[in-house]
C-alpha cells in the first residue's frame, strides 16, 4: 500500500480500487502504471489515435494528485515532447477544461485519461498553451499536421507489435507439413513417370523371346511340327508322325527259331 502522507487513507483505498479496475480493463489506447509506494503520481502511456498526426506514437504522461484530491483536480503533464496547442512546450502541462473549471469530485481517473486522449483527436486552440501550434492549427492545418508528425517521429515511443501466442509457429508447422506432403507427392509422380517412360531392356526382351520360343517348341512338339531357324529367316518343315512306342515285326518269332537251333546243337553233341 502507499505510504504517501498527503493522501488520506480513504482516498488511497479508493485509488487502489480504481487502479486495479484500470489494470484489468484498460481504456482503449491507454496503459496505466503506478508506484505502489506513492499513489500521488499516476503514470500512463497513451497511443496516438489513428488518423491524427500522433498516429504510430506512444506518449507518456503523468497525473499529480494534490493532498485534497478528489476535491481538487489533478494536474496533468506530458513527459514526451509533443506539438499540440493544449500542451505547454516547456514543461508539458496539459490544459483541458476537465482539469480546470469542469472538474467534479465524482469524476474518476478513467474519465480524465480518456479526455486527455480525446484531446489528441480534437485540440482546442481557444485555450492554447502553445500559441504557435494553436495559430498554425487555425491558419494552415496541413502545416500544423506536418510539425506534429515531425515531433511524433522524433520524440514519441514506438508501439509494441501485438502477436497472438502460437499463431506463427502453428502456421509455419502447417506450411511445413503441406510442403512436405507436396514434395512427397511430386516425388511419387516423378518416380511413376520415370518408370513408365523407361524402354524395355535387351535382357528382358531376350528373356521374353526365349520363354515364348520354348512355349512354341513345346506346342510344335505336341503337333509334330518342326521350325527351322536360320539367317535368312524361319520356315516350317512338314509334319512328321512321332511314334511314342514302336513294335518290331517278327521279333518274337526270331527268338523262337534261335531257341530251336540251340536245342538241336545240344542234341548233336550228345550223339
Amino acid at each position: 500500500m502507499a505510504t504517501n502522507e498527503n493522501l488520506p487513507p480513504n482516498v488511497i483505498r479508493q485509488l487502489a480500487k480504481e487502479l486495479k479496475n484500470l489494470d484489468e480493463t484498460p481504456p482503449e489506447g491507454i496503459k496505466v502504471g503506478v508506484n505502489d509506494d506513492d499513489f500521488s503520481t499516476i503514470f500512463a502511456d497513451i497511443d496516438g489515435p489513428a488518423g491524427t498526426p500522433y498516429e504510430n506514437g506512444v506518449f507518456r504522461m503523468k497525473l499529480i494528485l494534490s493532498h485534497d484530491f478528489p476535491h481538487s483536480p489533478p494536474a496533468g503533464f506530458f513527459l514526451t515532447r509533443i506539438f499540440h496547442p493544449n500542451v505547454a512546450p516547456k514543461n508539458g502541462e496539459i490544459c483541458v477544461n476537465t482539469l480546470k473549471k469542469d472538474w467534479n469530485p465524482s469524476l474518476g481517473l478513467r474519465h480524465v485519461l480518456v479526455v486527455v486522449r480525446c484531446l489528441l483527436i480534437e485540440p482546442f486552440p481557444g485555450s492554447a498553451l502553445n500559441e504557435q501550434a494553436g495559430k498554425m492549427l487555425l491558419d494552415n492545418y496541413d502545416e500544423y499536421a506536418r510539425h506534429a508528425r515531425i515531433y511524433t517521429d522524433c520524440h514519441a515511443m514506438k508501439p509494441k507489435p501485438k502477436f497472438k501466442n502460437g499463431a506463427i509457429s502453428e502456421s509455419t508447422t502447417a506450411l511445413n507439413v503441406d510442403q512436405t506432403n507436396t514434395s512427397v507427392f511430386s516425388a511419387d509422380q516423378k518416380s511413376g513417370a520415370t518408370v513408365a517412360a523407361l524402354p524395355p531392356t535387351p535382357l528382358a526382351t531376350s528373356t521374353n523371346a526365349a520363354a515364348k520360343g520354348g512355349q512354341d517348341q513345346l506346342a510344335n512338339a505336341a503337333t509334330g511340327t518342326i521350325t527351322e531357324t536360320g539367317i535368312s529367316g524361319s520356315k516350317t518343315l512338314p509334319s512328321v508322325p512321332i511314334m511314342l512306342k514302336k513294335e518290331i515285326p517278327g521279333l518274337p518269332k526270331h527268338n523262337a527259331d534261335k531257341k530251336k537251333i540251340d536245342a538241336r546243337k545240344k542234341s548233336l553233341k550228345r550223339l
